[in-house]
Order: C-alpha cells, then sequence, then structure tokens
C-alpha cells in the first residue's frame, strides 16, 4: 500500500490538471527522479501530447466561460485519466492491485473536477476576468507543486491534497447559491438564443 497516498494525490490534482499530471510524472520518470513512474507515462509521444494539452488547458482555463465549457467538456477525461494513471502506477509497483487504484485515482479525480467546476462557475457569475485568471494559475501552481511534494514525501502530498479537497467541498456548499445564478443564467441565455433561432 506505499503507493497509495501517490495515487490519491495524482487523482486529485488529475481533476484539476490531467495534463499537468501526466507531463509531470513523465518528466520525473525520464529524468530519474522517481523510480515509481511507469515507462508508459515516460514516452516521447505522450510527453509531446501531454505538453501540447497542457498549454491548450493553460489558455482555454482562464478565459471566463469558456474555462466552464472546458470543464464540460473534460468531466470524463479527467477522472478518467485520474484512473489511468493510478493503474499504470500500481501496475508498476504491484504493491496494490490495478483495479484498486485505478479505484481510487478515478474517485478522487471526479471529486475534484467537480469542485474546480463549481467554483469556477460560481467565478464566472463575477463581470471580471481576473479572478478566472488568478484562480487557474493557482490551480496549476497547487497542482504542480503537490505532485512534485509527492514524488518525494507522497504522505504529506496525499494530506494536503486531501485538506485541499475538503476546502472545495465546503467552498462548494458556500458557493451553491452563486453557482445556481450562472446556471439559471446559462439557461435563460440558451432559451433566448433559441428564441431568436424561430422564424417569424
Amino acid at each position: 500500500m506505499s503507493l497509495l497516498p501517490l495515487i490519491f494525490t495524482a487523482g486529485w490534482a488529475s481533476g484539476i490538471n490531467a495534463y499537468a499530471v501526466v507531463l509531470l510524472l513523465g518528466l520525473f520518470g525520464v529524468t530519474g527522479l522517481s523510480d515509481d513512474v511507469p515507462e508508459g507515462l515516460q514516452r516521447t509521444d505522450v510527453l509531446v501530447a501531454a505538453a501540447v494539452l497542457f498549454l491548450v488547458e493553460a489558455v482555454a482555463d482562464k478565459i471566463p466561460y469558456l474555462d466552464t465549457f472546458w470543464d464540460t467538456l473534460h468531466t470524463v477525461v479527467r477522472p478518467a485519466a485520474g484512473a489511468v494513471v493510478a493503474a499504470l502506477l500500481a501496475g508498476a509497483d504491484d504493491s496494490l492491485p490495478q483495479l484498486a487504484a485505478a479505484a481510487v485515482g478515478g474517485s478522487a479525480a471526479l471529486v475534484s473536477h467537480l469542485v474546480k467546476a463549481g467554483i469556477r462557475m460560481a467565478i464566472n457569475t463575477s463581470p471580471e476576468p481576473a479572478s478566472n485568471i488568478v484562480t487557474s494559475a493557482l490551480e496549476d501552481l497547487g497542482v504542480a507543486g503537490v505532485i512534485t511534494l509527492a514524488i518525494f514525501h507522497p504522505l504529506p502530498a496525499a494530506m494536503i491534497a486531501g485538506t485541499f479537497l475538503l476546502i472545495g467541498l465546503i467552498s462548494i456548499i458556500l458557493l451553491a447559491s452563486r453557482i445556481r445564478r450562472y446556471r439559471r443564467r446559462r439557461r435563460e441565455r440558451r432559451l433566448a438564443r433559441l428564441a431568436a433561432a424561430q422564424p417569424g
């Protein structure tokens, strides 16, 4: 069970930015800084694809409303990535069954993703774009920092990831009214567009 903290942390981080997780883990493996990274994440084509998609997300994630659209597209991608990364980590070590690892990584990624998406909806009720940029930058830095810590000190990193997840869940509860306002506003805009498209 020695890999469990790393798997949980990677899952949590995948729910925020799956491409950054794959890229960082791959780089740690390629450079020899970690022996826990499976070969599959160190492949050149995987690293190049992750780097390109990370750059795309770095832009999309900072633009109001586009960030929520991007989150919607990744509702399946991020949990799946968390599960796959977890299974690969477990497969390279054999200390944890791959199916159990995938369940932990995928579940952590799903909850983390839903927290991220909900907070972004709440932020998008604000008219200025600065909060999106700041939040996105903090998320990227948080993922980079926690994944780096997890490579060398998995248990403290998992504790930090768990704390962030708990804070995020509490934030969602506190921001529930703003999230409902965002969804209502989007629904009204959609209905208005449909009405405008009707002939006559």
